[in-house]
């Protein structure tokens, strides 16, 4: 008999996609283990390496930078991060020299936390500068060895417009992003941790997690059933309001591209002037007319449908079910246009293959229209659910949030990003409006990432097939 032998487990490899990109040979490691004298050198000043192989342009670069933020930190940086520490202890005072007052205004909490604040950003961007310089200076080294001379300033324009071009493109938005969205998150995050409320309003200290505790307790104005309460209503919302305007919207597209259906370009722009309209000005006027007073409940009345004035307010099922609707009627243009875009470029041909095979408009649309709608729109439908989770305009301009239980501070309509603004606005909560800042971003990091990475768009970034 033949002896039998079990083959051998295949081992699986990951496949390098052709447009991978190598990782760098010029790394902070390689610069202090394998670099000479003057790259060793420019850990400590910066543009040593790039001066001694003739790239004199940008070793002064790199040295002037260098010196600016020394010269920062010196001067602001360090007092800066120590009033970060403290947060200011001298309050507002007064004296009498030669019969004149004079005023000292103290300690402004706020001012010294973003100034400390900005010196550990600006420090994290010189680290990341310095890393880039010393990182140059081995490249410098490397490239003379081998070609006899690095590059020169000509040659690194070159390379910046052209080979690394989207260096040079994507720095502006970055900037912009870290500057007007990570440092305000940052500095929500800080007025979280504090006691900045309407009773420290100049001058506040460090408490820890504390204000997290009592967002969390059981009593207080404002406490865990209240805090509840708004973060379900929230995602109710955000559900509702994303996926009503998605299939209204994709049913009333629908409908007007359909062949046998006439002026198609008036039907669209009729849905087209409502967004034009300011919403400021239509929810004004339709929050006035929902009113116990309002055009509606009059004219209801006198046709004789109702005996007294609907609640649209002054109920919460109704003042939830009221929103819910108003908005439909301000996100389905939205939709209509996206959706219509879209049903434009879908192959005919699939429509006239599957109708050959003997399909019927339903699986039609199951197999060949929503599956290349739920593939190009998921990004799209991502982001209205984080915009409804922070749409402030509809909830605050229509219903105030109402109604509003006595002594509770957030109404029943009121979603995580109104209630935020109560507290901070009206009420000078900048700490407990920070700590609900915290979760609402968590909360759309959470259900973004977890929706994106599950989608089709996601795993099949080639296209729809």
């Amino acid at each position: 008999m033949e002896a039998t032998t079990s083959p051998k487990p295949v081992r699986r490899t990951r496949r390098r996609s052709a447009d991978a990109i190598p990782p760098s040979r010029y790394t902070l490691r390689g610069a202090a283990s394998r670099g000479d004298a003057p790259t060793r050198l420019s850990f400590l000043v910066l543009g040593a390496g790039n001066i001694a192989r003739r790239q004199v342009a940008k070793g002064l670069l790199f040295l002037a930078v260098e010196i600016a933020y020394i010269a920062y930190m010196a001067v602001s940086g360090v007092p800066a991060l120590a009033g970060l520490v403290t947060l200011g202890s001298r309050t507002q005072s007064r004296r009498k020299i030669d019969g004149y007052w004079y005023y000292d205004p103290g300690d402004n909490s706020v001012l010294l936390m973003v100034a400390g604040i900005a010196a550990v950003f600006i420090t994290a961007l010189f680290l990341v500068f310095w890393s880039y310089a010393v990182r140059s200076a081995y490249k410098a080294q490397l490239l003379a060895r081998e070609t006899g001379s690095a590059p020169t300033l000509r040659d690194d324009v070159r390379n910046i417009t052209d080979r690394n071009g989207q260096v040079a493109f994507m720095a502006l938005p970055v900037l912009g992003i870290l500057v007007f969205t990570v440092l305000p998150t940052l500095i929500m995050m800080c007025i979280a941790f504090t006691n900045y409320d309407s009773d420290h309003v100049l001058l506040f200290d460090w408490v820890g997690f504390r204000n997290f505790g009592q967002l969390f307790s059981a009593t207080g104005e404002v406490n865990a059933t209240q805090f509840t309460s708004v973060l379900v209503w929230t995602l109710v919302w955000a559900f509702f309001a994303t996926f009503l305007n998605f299939f209204l919207g994709l049913f009333l597209a629908m409908i007007i591209n359909r062949r046998t259906t006439r002026f198609k370009g008036f039907w669209r722009a009729v849905f087209s002037l409502s967004i034009a309209v300011p919403q400021f000005v239509s929810l004004l006027v339709i929050n006035q007319m929902l009113q116990p007073e309002g055009a509606v409940n009059r004219l209801l009345m006198q046709w004789g449908w109702i005996d007294q004035a609907l609640p649209f307010f002054t109920d919460t099922t109704w003042a939830r079910v009221t929103v819910i609707v108003v908005n439909l009627w301000i996100g389905i243009p939205f939709t209509i246009m996206q959706i219509t875009g879209i049903l434009q470029n879908i192959p005919a041909e699939q429509y006239e293959a599957a109708r050959l095979d003997g399909a019927n408009w339903w699986q039609a649309f199951t197999q060949i229209t929503m599956p290349y709608l739920v593939f190009v729109l998921t990004p799209y439908l991502i982001t209205t659910f984080t915009g409804n989770v922070n749409n402030f305009n509809v909830i605050y301009l229509l219903s105030g949030g109402n109604p509003t239980p006595v002594g509770d501070t957030a109404g029943k309509t009121d979603l995580l990003i109104t209630w935020l603004y109560k507290l901070t606005v009206d009420r000078g909560d900048y700490n407990l409006g920070a700590v609900i800042g915290i979760f609402t971003f968590i909360t759309l990091a959470v259900v973004s990432l977890i929706t994106y990475r599950s989608s089709a768009s996601y795993k099949d970034e080639g296209g729809f097939r």
